[in-house]
């Protein structure tokens, strides 16, 4: 096991994830609380200081074991922000929007990621400097790419199983409340046998590639 690689790893990803997941989850709060409730506002978790918003096995654990393992896709979660759906006017089409903030933020920050990797590249001419600021710029593009598409999965708890809760007929959407719990356990079979690896790689091919990069 190269220990020194692994090191290098989790300096270059940890800035990018941390960034990632806890501005992911301010923009739920922010979005919440422009739409009405102010939950998350009052409990302090519109801060982007990464200590409020940390889970010591989504932000911390997960991501470090799978860097230790070369995984190559890493990803993880930050503590969800407190939604009240009862102050919102329309709770469930309120909760898609709150829902699909979170999404949207990662994508804003991959393109600011490729920014910083564009500045890289044409102002930092000392090599070792320039390839640990370009790698660093390219896991954040990657990990927000991750979680964009990985939360837009139609699978409750997921940002996605709560946009689709908003547009399907109430039925259904009474079906996705009850799955919800055994949502987690779902995603993990879905994980594990590789299910999302394909759309995942189609989405960073084709952001990267309208980049140039």
């Amino acid at each position: 096991m190269d220990f020194d690689k692994i090191i290098y790893n989790i300096a270059v990803w940890a800035l990018p994830v941390l960034f990632a997941i806890t501005l992911h989850e301010v923009a739920h709060g922010w979005m919440a609380n422009k739409l009405g409730d102010s939950t998350a506002r009052l409990m302090g978790r519109l801060s982007l200081n990464p200590i409020k918003h940390i889970d010591p096995i989504g932000t911390i654990a997960l991501p470090i074991i799978l860097l230790v393992l070369s995984s190559p896709i890493v990803f993880g979660w930050a503590k969800p922000v407190p939604v009240d759906m009862r102050n919102f006017k329309n709770p469930r089409g309120d909760m898609a929007i709150v829902a699909l903030a979170g999404p949207l933020s990662n994508i804003v920050m991959a393109v600011l990621w490729v920014i910083i990797l564009a500045i890289t590249q044409q102002f930092i001419t000392e090599p070792a400097i320039a390839k640990g600021f370009q790698d660093m710029a390219y896991a954040g593009v990657i990990i927000n790419l991750v979680l964009f598409t990985f939360n837009l999965i139609p699978i409750p708890p997921l940002d996605g199983g709560r946009v689709l809760a908003a547009v399907v007929p109430a039925k259904i959407s009474d079906v996705l409340d009850k799955i919800e719990p055994y949502g987690f356990f779902i995603l993990l079979a879905l994980v594990y046998i590789g299910a999302f690896q394909p759309v995942i790689v189609f989405v960073v091919k084709t952001f990267f590639g309208f980049f140039g990069i």
